[in-house]
């Protein structure tokens, strides 16, 4: 194989496939990007064997065809550093690597590409289509409450589900659910998988935040792929039932309260200050007469704040794991949020104000008298 590519072309697609790429495995050929150049154009393609992505065409220019499995962190330190604008790659029968720029040139050892495992198959025919943007945010507004113990796997994913032409991303840890939703334009098939929090959270650092691009999305039993127009990037599923959290998100309340959101979080994070152990030492708020007063109360010290709320219902003194709050209200994009309780012990839902596209609920802690 033999190409000649530009630098800085060939380092932006190194960043994106190796987003896939093994850091740490027992199969060294997975901790190597696979450079392919055939009939079909330049691409590269990362594969850890639970997430693969792998490039467009990349504008280059083909002297041989060929493909060589080539180390992903060598590859991207020699061509950062590169001094020259484009970058010349070669790679003989033994899999034998030259690089060079200008009067730089590196020789290291690839591994034969036609040893590099293939990405799974996922039949590409009617997606599922969302904007970039919008399913950038879905992700970055539910990421968080994703859980990170693996004892009940397919809570370690979110929940893509798209029902009656409405499709909805949920997370849930155990202590609170994230919801968001978007109304396709186009009407779609009902849906239901689970994805893996590391797919979306690389999948999230490729997505534009704006423009005009979308996203396809196309699945299968075992996997899901998702189009863009710089790669195409193939997710495993995680096997196993997901929680009911349909019913969870109800209007009854006994009090809720009307409050600036950002307001409450400063709030929320002065209090942190001194509740550095939220389980042992929670954060109280205490909602009675138009005002919201959050208070901390640990050994080494004490904070008490007081906001000004719209109150409807009950008074109530409830308790939180303050950070839990903050992701949630750090999520919403309104000026107000609007919080709702029933009992010191029972959830609170947060969203924003005359909003219904982006749901919260948080569990409560229980405190002692």
């Amino acid at each position: 194989m033999q190409i000649v590519c530009d630098k800085n072309l060939l380092m932006e697609y190194i960043n994106i496939v190796n987003k896939a790429v093994s850091a740490r495995s027992s199969l060294p050929i997975l901790q190597c990007i696979l450079l392919i150049a055939d009939e079909a154009g330049f691409r590269m393609v990362g594969n850890d064997l639970e997430l693969g992505i792998e490039s467009r065409d990349i504008e280059a220019e083909i002297i041989e065809t060929g493909r060589v499995a080539l180390d992903a962190r060598m590859l991207g330190d020699i061509v950062r550093r590169l001094p020259g604008s484009s970058a010349s790659i070669r790679t003989d029968e033994k899999a034998v690597t030259v690089i060079k720029s200008g009067k730089a040139e590196f020789k290291i050892l690839g591994q034969p590409g036609d040893e590099f495992p293939a990405l799974p198959k996922v039949e590409q025919a009617i997606p599922y289509v969302i904007p970039s943007g919008e399913l950038r945010n879905m992700i970055r507004q539910t990421i968080f409450s994703v859980a990170v113990d693996d004892t009940k796997p397919a809570l370690t994913g979110e929940l893509l589900e798209i029902k009656n032409n409405v499709m909805k991303l949920v997370s849930v840890d155990g202590f609170r659910i994230s919801l968001r939703v978007y109304a396709p334009e186009v009407s779609c098939e009902d849906l239901r998988a689970i994805i893996p929090a590391k797919t979306l959270n690389e999948l999230s650092k490729i997505l534009p935040a704006d423009g005009d691009e979308v996203v396809r999305i196309y699945n299968s039993e075992r996997h899901m792929l998702f189009a863009l127009e710089e790669c195409v990037l193939v997710s495993r599923v995680i096997e196993g039932d997901f929680i009911s959290y349909e019913n969870v998100f109800t209007d009854d309340y006994t009090t809720m309260i009307t409050v600036e959101r950002e307001a409450m979080v400063d709030a929320l994070e002065r209090a942190s200050l001194i509740s550095k152990d939220a389980r042992k030492n929670p954060v109280k708020v205490n909602i009675a007469d138009e005002q919201a007063v959050i208070t901390s109360n640990t050994e080494i010290g004490t904070s008490y704040d007081e906001l000004s709320i719209v109150q409807d219902g009950k008074n109530l003194e409830i308790a939180f794991n303050p950070r839990y709050l903050i992701d949630a209200l750090k999520a919403l994009e309104t000026e107000r949020v609007e919080m709702q309780f029933t009992t010191p012990l029972s959830p609170c839902i947060i969203k924003g104000e005359d909003v219904d596209i982006q749901k919260y609920l948080v569990l409560p802690l229980r405190v002692k008298s």
